[in-house]
């Protein structure tokens, strides 16, 4: 133990020897504004000017890396943002930015690291020369790293949203990491806006099904595939063990057990039009009174035209889905999203 000791202070000591000339320079504000946004042009300026060359730059690398190893994230967050402003050097660019999130995440500074997620996302797209095991692998452990920061972050569970149905990404979670799709499951019945999407994660938990699957996904495939309520009512009863037990999930579980009972209720609704509480009751997992009052709040704060006859104990439903003006505008927006991706699609391989 001295012994490693020893060793990481003799290493320390080295490493600061080699940046004392660019760290001095850092430290002071009014030389940092004199740097400009072409690396070329500022390596040499500090070359001419501070005597400061490619060398000092390359050990500022390792000297965060060796600062975020002994725990100074902080350090090593900031050092390895004027390394990304000065080095020209791709791949440890990359690198440091993999660090900065790191850093970010350990420092609980969940809105820096969701700024790199969005640097390190554009990177690893420009990135088209690259093996496709390694493009795949690359945006697997986006996904993965960015769970740290979706599940603190106040917006983020649309941003899960955003990159993980993503055409690229979502064949990485489908070729690398099924498991994922819980993930995307509960943000996109959390984002109660992003259900719309419910139809296309349907049809690749279906496709993952026998690589892949948990009570979570299996709710969902019951639910919207099979269409099997009483199926979908056990599931959904096992994925609170399964939110407990998950390390982001766990904040999630009262608003994805509620989320999912109103999934449920509405494909319910969508087959029947007098529904016996009692009935209900069962399939939802709650108690008749109970459920009375949730449905009470549910048909005042939703679209649903229906009404509780206490005395028989049934609820009426008077609307079956949406009209057609509503399906329309539906398909309209889906096409629109469609096409903006496949834009998208088409610009990237013009530019490859």
């Amino acid at each position: 133990m001295k012994k490693r000791k020893e060793e990481v202070l003799a290493t320390l000591a080295e490493l600061k020897e080699k940046v004392t000339p660019i760290v001095n320079f850092l430290s002071k504000a009014e030389n940092v504004k004199m740097l400009k946004s072409d690396r070329a042009q500022n390596l040499s300026f500090l070359q001419n000017e501070f005597q400061i060359g490619p060398a000092h730059v390359d050990a500022l690398f390792s000297f965060a890396k060796w600062m975020f190893e002994c725990g100074n994230y902080n350090a090593a967050h900031e050092y390895l943002y004027h390394y990304r402003t000065l080095s020209s050097h791709p791949e440890k660019n990359t690198s440091a930015l993999w660090g900065r999130i790191a850093s970010s995440i350990l420092l609980q500074d969940f809105q820096s690291a969701l700024d790199d997620v969005v640097k390190l996302k554009e990177l690893l797209e420009n990135d088209t020369f690259a093996p496709v095991q390694r493009q795949l692998q690359q945006k697997s452990w986006l996904m993965h790293w960015s769970l740290f920061v979706f599940f603190n972050h106040e917006n983020g569970m649309s941003g899960l949203v955003d990159l993980f149905t993503q055409d690229r990404y979502l064949t990485a979670i489908q070729l690398c990491a099924p498991h994922l799709l819980r993930y995307l499951v509960v943000a996109v019945l959390v984002s109660k806006r992003r259900t719309r999407l419910l139809k296309d994660l349907v049809r690749v938990i279906s496709q993952e099904k026998y690589e892949y699957s948990d009570p979570i996904t299996e709710f969902v495939r019951c639910l919207f595939v099979d269409y099997d309520f009483e199926g979908a009512q056990e599931k959904l009863e096992q994925c609170g063990a399964v939110l407990d037990g998950d390390f982001f999930l766990v904040a999630k579980k009262e608003a994805f057990i509620e989320a999912a009972r109103e999934q449920l209720f509405s494909q319910y609704c969508a087959i029947h039009k007098c529904i016996e509480m009692e009935a209900l009751s069962k399939q939802l997992g709650m108690q008749k009174d109970d459920t009375e009052r949730w449905l009470v709040n549910l048909i005042r704060g939703s679209r649903l035209q229906a009404s509780i006859d206490s005395g028989n104990g049934t609820i009426k439903i008077t609307n079956q889905g949406m009209s057609s003006y509503e399906q329309l505008l539906e398909k309209a927006r889906g096409l629109s999203l469609r096409t903006f991706s496949l834009a998208n699609q088409v610009v990237a391989s013009t530019k490859s």
